[in-house]
Order: structure tokens, then C-alpha cells, then sequence
């Protein structure tokens, strides 16, 4: 069965505070990329996706199952790898050891089994020759490969990963990519990020999310499309842009939501369409009504 997940009217408020409102997805296998500023609300959809949190309004459904239902939420706990965007480690705990932990935590009680996917894991996310090595040595980014590896028990037909290369060299970064790829063939890997490359790099699909709703549903290159004209270079900052910036050459890039002649245009990134999508978000919006 290909691996589904369904959002009707998605809403989670936390008092008076909303962080989500009236989200609609649906979600097959593949890596969808999740972009939006701080406080856009995208960690509470990555919590809705993985159960630790109920919505207050609307239908979520992961696998075909409910996880207001007990027992359904269960099944799908046993069925989904989620890295969250903090990780606790047991104090004194190698890799091997933390991985282990929660290998048994996911019901994994046959040891011989276990130990090999323990080991699987950890081998995907390039630690194969720090297993030993305890977490509180470790830098930032071997840590949050070790979270990773966590994620990834089992193949999970559901991949929920917020900020999942936070902190990892750009060479790790690339094979991390290469394996949620392949994961991606069968799975559904939901990638929070603020790292726009990621995005373009590893998605065909993005989701923008600002102040708790969806402002851009689609593929990747439309976005980027989008914005083809909009950018170009020039020696000074131009009034005409929405936002400039000086690059290592010397020269500004100025991204503007008009369409401009008569300039040295560049190709667009998915940063420079992000930009321009989130210039026109809505201003009537209350301050501090909106919620991560």
C-alpha cells in the first residue's frame, strides 16, 4: 500500500495564540520541502504529523489511520521516524548505545537484529567509526547525525525531520541527502529547513507556511520560475528592489516583485523566489497572534 498522509481543515491553536489555520495537504512518497520564518508554524505541523501533538480543529490522518484513536496513534508511531528539532541525550550514552535505546524503545527485542540495524543506521549517516564514541564528545553535527540515525530505524514508510543538517559540514550534507533521496523512492520524507539549498537540492515539492497558513503548495521549479526577471545584478543597491545585498564579487543582487528591463538579469534561486513569495504576506495579520 503506497504510503499516505491526509490534512482536512488542519487548525491548533495553544490559549489564544494560533500557530496553524485551515492547513489542506495531501502527502505521497517523495521529499517535500517545508520553508517559512521563524514562527510561521512549522514546527506544529511537523508535530501533528508525528502524533506528539493533537490538532484543535480538523482531520489528520497518517497511513489511513487516526491518531486521535489510541491505538491507531500507536500504529502509526510503530510506522514513522521522527527527528525533532531538539534531541535529549541520556548523559554518558555513545552512539551506539543512545541508537540502541530507542531501537528498543520501537520494540526491536531480538538483540542480534537490533545490534545489525543499530549499525545499518549509523553507517547511512557516516558514523560507522564513532559508534563507541560517547555523545557529549561528539561536535553539534555528529550529534544531530546520531538524532538522524534514530529517525531512520526500520525504513519508516514516514520520515518527519525538522532541521535535519543543522550543524553538518557540506560534505555530510550531501550524503545525507543522497540517502533521504533513495529513503524517498517508497517513503514520505517531510523536511523542515531554513537552508533553501537543501530544498532545491533534494525537493521536487515545496510548502511555504507563513503565520500558520500555506502560501505556496506546489513543484519547486514553478516557484523558482516565478520569479525569472526579478533578479539581477548591479554595482549599487537599487530603489527599485524589495531587498539587496552584496555578494563576494562586489556586487549587489537586488530581487524586486516587479519585473525589471533594462537590467543584468540572473537566474533565480529558490531563496530568491522564497524572498519574493514572503514580501507579499499579508500585514493585517496581528503581532504575536501567530505561534512555531
Amino acid at each position: 500500500m503506497t504510503a499516505s498522509i491526509s490534512l482536512r481543515g488542519v487548525g491548533r491553536r495553544f490559549g489564544a495564540t494560533r500557530a496553524l489555520a485551515d492547513v489542506s495537504l495531501d502527502l505521497e512518497p517523495g521529499v517535500i520541502g517545508l520553508l517559512g520564518p521563524n514562527g510561521a508554524g512549522k514546527t506544529t505541523l511537523l508535530r501533528l504529523l508525528a502524533t506528539a501533538l493533537p490538532p484543535t480543529a480538523g482531520q489528520v490522518r497518517v497511513l489511513g489511520l487516526d491518531p486521535e484513536v489510541p491505538a491507531e496513534r500507536t500504529g502509526i508511531r510503530r510506522r514513522l521516524g521522527y527527528l525533532p528539532q531538539e534531541v535529549g541525550f541520556p548523559r554518558g550514552f555513545t552512539a551506539f548505545a543512545f541508537v540502541d535505546y530507542i531501537a528498543l524503545l520501537k520494540e526491536w527485542t531480538q538483540p542480534a537484529a537490533r545490534h545489525a540495524e543499530v549499525r545499518r543506521v549509523l553507517g547511512q549517516v557516516g558514523l560507522s567509526n564513532l559508534v563507541t564514541k560517547r555523545i557529549r564528545a561528539m561536535s553539534g553535527g555528529q550529534r544531530r547525525r546520531v538524532a538522524l540515525a534514530q529517525a531512520l530505524l526500520g525504513s519508516p514508510p514516514v520520515l518527519i525531520l525538522d532541521e535535519p543538517t543543522s550543524g553538518v559540514d557540506p560534505e555530510q550534507r550531501v550524503t545525507l541527502r543522497t540517502v533521504l533521496a533513495e529513503i524517498a523512492r517508497t517513503s514520505i520524507v517531510v523536511l523542515s529547513t531554513h537552508q533553501t539549498e537543501d530544498v532545491a537540492a533534494l525537493c521536487e515539492r515545496v510548502i511555504v507556511l507563513d503565520q500558520g497558513r500555506v502560501r505556496y503548495d506546489g513543484q519547486v521549479t514553478e516557484l523558482v520560475r516565478q520569479a525569472a526577471g526579478r533578479v539581477w545584478l548591479a554595482d549599487q543597491p537599487d530603489p527599485a528592489a524589495t531587498v539587496s545585498w552584496r555578494t563576494g564579487t562586489g556586487r549587489y543582487r537586488n530581487v524586486a516583485a516587479h519585473a525589471r528591463d533594462g537590467v543584468e538579469h540572473v537566474e533565480p534561486s529558490l531563496e530568491d523566489a522564497y524572498l519574493l513569495l514572503r514580501d507579499g504576506a499579508p500585514e493585517n495579520e496581528r503581532a504575536g497572534e501567530v505561534a512555531s
